[in-house]
C-alpha cells in the first residue's frame, strides 16, 4: 500500500480526533478574543475532567449496547437519580458503612441492568420499550425514595475517595510552604504521567509485535511511531497542565481504569468480538454458534453497573443525592458513541472513539458555556453536531455499499 494511502486511511481512522483538536483550538482563540481566559487553564482542565467523567463511564456501557445492532438504553439517566437516591439514604440518612453502601449501590446497579436485560434478551421485547419504561420507572422510585427533596452534605470520607487528587497534602503541609507543595504536586503528577506512557508505548509494541507474528496487516512504522509520540505528549501535556492545579483527580483514574479494562475486552477477547459478530449479523452469528440472548443479556446488565458508578462519581461531584441527578444523561452517552464513530446499525466502533467523543462533547459544553453561549443555542448545536454524526456513518455506508 502507498504513503498516500496510508495516510489518507490513518486521517480517515482519526476524523473525530483531528475534529477535537479543531474544535478545542477554535475555542480556544474564540475565548482569548474575547478576554473570557483559556480553554486550557489548568483550574479549567481539571474542572473538565470532573465534569465529564460520568459521561465516559456511560458512554463506553452504551457502546455496548449501541454494538449489539444500534440499540441504545433511555434509562441510564434514571439509573443514576435511583442508584444515588439509595446511596444517599444509606449514607446520610442511615450512616451505613461506606464501603458496604458502594457495593449495595453496584449490586442494585447490575440487578436493574438484569432486569432489563431478561425483558430484552429472553423475553425479545425491543429494548427500546423496555429502557423507556425503566427511564420512567427508576426516576419515579427515586423521586418516591427521597420524597422530592435532595440529601446532602455526602460525608467527607465519601468525598475522598471520588473528589480527591494524587498527591494530596494536608494544610498545614500547604501553610507551610506553598511553593513546595505546588512543586512536589507538579512532579508527582509529571512522574504518573510518565509511567503511564511508559506502560501505554509497551502494550503497544507487544501488540503490534503480535499482529506482526501472526500476520496480520499492521501500519506502517513511522505511522506507528507517530502516534505513540502524539499520544504520550497529549498525555504529558494534561499532566503538566494538572500538575499546575490540584494534581490528578482521583476519578480520572478510576476512568483511566475503566476505558483500558472495557477496551481490551471488546477488542481481545472473544466474548467481546461477539457483541461486534451480534451488530455486524445476528443470524449469522446465532448459525456460528454465538449465543446472542447471553451477549445482549451481558450488555444491558453491565450498563445497569456502569450507570451505577457514574452515580457514585455524580454524588461525589455534586456533594448530594437529588431526584432531578441524571436528567438527559442518557443523551449524552448516546451522542457521544456516535460522535466517536459508533455505527447506528451496530457492529462497528471502539471505547476509545466513544472516550474521543465523550471529550468532544465536555469541550463543546464547557467552551460554549466559557463564552456564555445561551443554554438553548448550546442544546441546538449539539443536536447538530450529533446529526451530523449519524449522517456521516449513513454516507459511509451507502458509500461502501456502492448505493
Amino acid at each position: 500500500m502507498s504513503s498516500a494511502s496510508n495516510i489518507k486511511r490513518t486521517l480517515k481512522s482519526n476524523t473525530i480526533f483531528i475534529a477535537l483538536v479543531a474544535v478545542m483550538l477554535l475555542f480556544q482563540a474564540l475565548i482569548v478574543a474575547t478576554g473570557n481566559g483559556s480553554l486550557f487553564a489548568p483550574a479549567n482542565i481539571t474542572n473538565l475532567i470532573n465534569q465529564n467523567a460520568y459521561v465516559v463511564v456511560l458512554a463506553t456501557g452504551m457502546l455496548l449496547c449501541i454494538l449489539t445492532g444500534g440499540n441504545i438504553d433511555l434509562s441510564v439517566g434514571s439509573i443514576v437519580a435511583f442508584v444515588g437516591a439509595v446511596g444517599g439514604t444509606l449514607i446520610v440518612n442511615m450512616h451505613c458503612n461506606i464501603y458496604v453502601s458502594i457495593l449495595l449501590c453496584l449490586v442494585v446497579g447490575i440487578l436493574i441492568g438484569a432486569w432489563h436485560g431478561m425483558w430484552i434478551a429472553y423475553i425479545h421485547i425491543p429494548p427500546f420499550i423496555v429502557t423507556l419504561a425503566g427511564m420512567l420507572l427508576w426516576r419515579g422510585a427515586a423521586l418516591l425514595i427521597l420524597k422530592g427533596l435532595t440529601i446532602a452534605p455526602m460525608p467527607d470520607n465519601y468525598l475522598a475517595l471520588f473528589s480527591s487528587y494524587i498527591p494530596t497534602f494536608s494544610d498545614e503541609f500547604w501553610d507551610a510552604d506553598v511553593d513546595k507543595a505546588l512543586a512536589l504536586t507538579f512532579a508527582i503528577t509529571m512522574v504518573i504521567a510518565a509511567i503511564c506512557c511508559v506502560v501505554y508505548v509497551i502494550v503497544q509494541i507487544v501488540k503490534r509485535a503480535s499482529k506482526v507474528k501472526k500476520g496480520y496487516e499492521v501500519e506502517p512504522f513511522a505511522l506507528f511511531i507517530g502516534k505513540l509520540v502524539l499520544l504520550c505528549a497529549v498525555i504529558l501535556a494534561v499532566a503538566a497542565l494538572l500538575g499546575q492545579d490540584n494534581g490528578f483527580p482521583v476519578v480520572l483514574i478510576m476512568v483511566g481504569v475503566i476505558v483500558a479494562a472495557y477496551s481490551y475486552y471488546t477488542q481481545n477477547t472473544v466474548p467481546g468480538r461477539y457483541l461486534y459478530a451480534l451488530g455486524g449479523n445476528a443470524k449469522a452469528a446465532k448459525l456460528s454458534g454465538v449465543n446472542t440472548d447471553k451477549v445482549m443479556f451481558f450488555a444491558y446488565t453491565n450498563m445497569g453497573f456502569l450507570s451505577a458508578v457514574a452515580a457514585l462519581i455524580c454524588m461525589a461531584r455534586f456533594n448530594s443525592a437529588a431526584p432531578t441527578a441524571g436528567t438527559n444523561y442518557e443523551m449524552d452517552a448516546i451522542s457521544s458513541c456516535f460522535i466517536g464513530g459508533a455505527s447506528a446499525y451496530g457492529g462497528t466502533g471502539t471505547v476509545g472513539g466513544a472516550v474521543v467523543g465523550a471529550i468532544f462533547m465536555g469541550v463543546l459544553n464547557n467552551g460554549m458555556s466559557i463564552l456564555g453561549v445561551d443554554a438553548n443555542w448550546q442544546k441546538a448545536v449539539k443536536g447538530l453536531v450529533l446529526l451530523l454524526a449519524v449522517l456521516f456513518d449513513v454516507m459511509s455506508k451507502k458509500k461502501k455499499s456502492g448505493k
